[in-house]
């Protein structure tokens, strides 16, 4: 099930736009994007609401861009990659993740497109200006199922777990225990791991008895995870 963005989020967007998502959409489905709810929900997604005005020719490119604060606006191949590896395990199960956990929110794109997809999103932040700025995203777009922290992503949101599934946004060479532990038994993790010259995107599936198999989907290039409040 997908929750669509409210008209009014959409309203004055124009046809420039969305000619520009849709060219989006099949870049992706050529690299390999296949999971429909996906690419509609990133079809209907302004994505320039998500970056500086100065770059907004360039929002639809299938390219990671800055936000400041030397963060990043993820590549939407990579968005769509680690929305599409996180819902997948839940689909065989004929079911969907209730409560997910992101670490890192940034512009709060990656946020917006899985609080479309899932019912309760809690996303975490260290850097308090970019939470202000992702926070008002989320009411223009008046999503409300979005829940947001200021705090150290190292330590997730213990008060809330378990989580069904979580997704990191930022590069670690390990994934930490702390937020492992507030991953549902049976549940999905999604993160890039390794050095900054080297990442790969894994996904960790529990078997419901405490153990974990991990799979490696795809090199990536993701900023440092890192610890404390910015």
């Amino acid at each position: 099930m997908i929750h669509p963005l409210p008209p009014s989020a959409l309203k004055g967007e124009g046809m420039t736009s969305q000619r520009a998502r849709d060219r989006l959409i099949a870049k992706l489905k050529e690299e390999g994007i296949r999971d429909q709810r996906v690419l509609d929900v990133m079809r209907n997604l302004p994505r320039h609401h998500f970056i500086d005005q100065a770059l907004h020719s360039r929002a639809y490119e299938n390219t990671a861009l800055p936000i400041g604060h030397g963060q990043t606006i993820s590549q939407p191949w990579v968005v769509a990659r680690m929305t599409e590896a996180l819902l997948e395990p839940f689909d065989l199960k004929s079911g969907r993740p209730q409560k997910v956990l992101e670490i890192g929110t940034g512009s709060g794109y990656q946020a917006v497109v899985l609080a479309q997809l899932v019912p309760q999103l809690y996303t975490v932040e260290r850097i308090e200006e970019l939470l202000r700025q992702a926070r008002r995203r989320f009411r223009q777009l008046g999503l409300e199922n979005i829940r947001s922290r200021h705090d150290d992503g190292k330590l997730g949101w213990p008060v809330e777990a378990p989580f069904d599934a979580i997704i990191l946004t930022a590069a670690g060479d390990a994934i930490p225990s702390q937020i492992l532990d507030q991953l549902a038994p049976d549940g999905v993790l999604v993160a890039p791991v390794g050095s900054p010259s080297s990442q790969t995107l894994i996904r960790m599936r529990g078997d419901g008895k405490g153990d974990f198999m991990q799979e490696e989907l795809a090199a990536v290039s993701f900023v440092p995870l890192l610890g404390g409040i910015g």
